[in-house]
């Protein structure tokens, strides 16, 4: 993008904690035994008892999860809201995890923190996953949640703003319900997006093809594994139902992308911004000099400051409604 600084892109931009830390996560994840060599199934439940790869989050008591219907069944939201006062609107969180892992109770800290610092209640979307559950019903059930916000659940917390937003495969999921409900309304009903290392394009960018082997959070292998198990049932990866780069992308709301330097998914951002941009969408581009794939959830100052701008923007949004 025209106005990106391309110092942000030289090795000499990382700082000595951002390159420590890649250095140490490398080594960590390296000496893992392969992911790959179980069931996906597996891995959720290792995850969920606190042994994967990362410490489990602390779960907030303040979350109460409810179910929803939705195209192929009952869908769980964990409703967080903020501390100490009612709502002035509403985020609607869709987790990463490659279409395949993670869950909406795994990221209840850095969720009361958005919810706290902005006043929006927090609905985070435990949608279906691949490959038991693969496209396209992820997407239909992220739908199915994002419209129940917008009418019962409007309702039920008295507010008339929306957000939405998501990490990794949460961020494609994110672009594809806005695609959808624009199809159903003629136009964007959230008046803000947030698109957190974003997946847009899984035909693979440059980034992605050229990453190779090396175990920073994510590499080659495993963005294609994650698309395989993703499109069990076949479907085209440039279809903009899957691939949301390839949509036309007019009329949606103002976003703000976020991405690091050491993200194989790091094309993915640059290129979607740059079409949101074209598009006609107000947009924010924020990039981190060797933060790492999803390197908000990992406790170094770049993530500090990622997510502080992440809560600014939505404040702004929310102030000029």
């Amino acid at each position: 993008m025209a106005d990106l600084d391309p110092d942000l892109f030289l090795n000499e931009a990382i700082s000595p904690e951002t390159r420590e830390f890649n250095a140490e996560l490398v080594a960590r994840l390296t000496a893992l035994p392969d992911q790959w060599a179980y069931p996906p199934a597996l891995i959720r439940e290792r995850r969920a008892q606190g042994l994967g790869p990362f410490p489990l989050p602390p779960k907030s008591e303040r979350a109460e999860t409810i179910s929803i219907s939705g195209p192929h069944g009952d869908i769980p939201l964990r409703i967080i809201p903020p501390g100490g006062r009612a709502p002035v609107g509403a985020y609607l969180h869709i987790h990463g995890g490659g279409w395949t892992l993670g869950a909406a109770d795994q990221q209840d800290p850095r969720l009361v923190e958005i919810a706290d610092n902005t006043g929006l209640v927090i609905v985070s979307v435990d949608y279906r996953l691949a490959p038991e559950h693969p496209y396209p019903e992820g997407p239909d059930d992220c739908e199915a949640a994002a419209l129940w916000l917008l009418s019962e659940g409007a309702l039920r917390f008295g507010i008339e703003w929306f957000s939405i937003g998501g990490d990794s495969a949460g961020a494609n999921l994110t672009a594809a319900t806005l695609l959808r409900l624009r199809k159903s309304y003629g136009r964007s009903p959230f008046s803000a997006a947030v698109f957190i290392c974003g997946c847009f394009d899984l035909t693979m960018t440059p980034s992605v093809r050229s990453w190779g082997t090396e175990k920073l959070v994510l590499n080659t292998r495993d963005i294609e594994m994650f698309a395989r198990h993703y499109l069990t049932r076949g479907g085209d990866p440039a279809n903009p139902d899957i691939s949301p780069l390839y949509a036309d992308l007019s009329d949606l709301p103002p976003a703000h992308f976020v991405v690091g330097t050491r993200d194989p998914l790091l094309d993915d951002t640059l290129f979607m911004a740059s079409r949101w941009r074209a598009a006609g969408n107000a947009c924010e581009l924020a990039v981190f000099p060797g933060g790492c794939h999803v390197f908000q959830h990992f406790p170094i100052g770049i993530a500090e400051q990622s997510n502080a701008a992440i809560d600014r923007f939505l404040t702004s949004r929310l102030s000029r409604s």
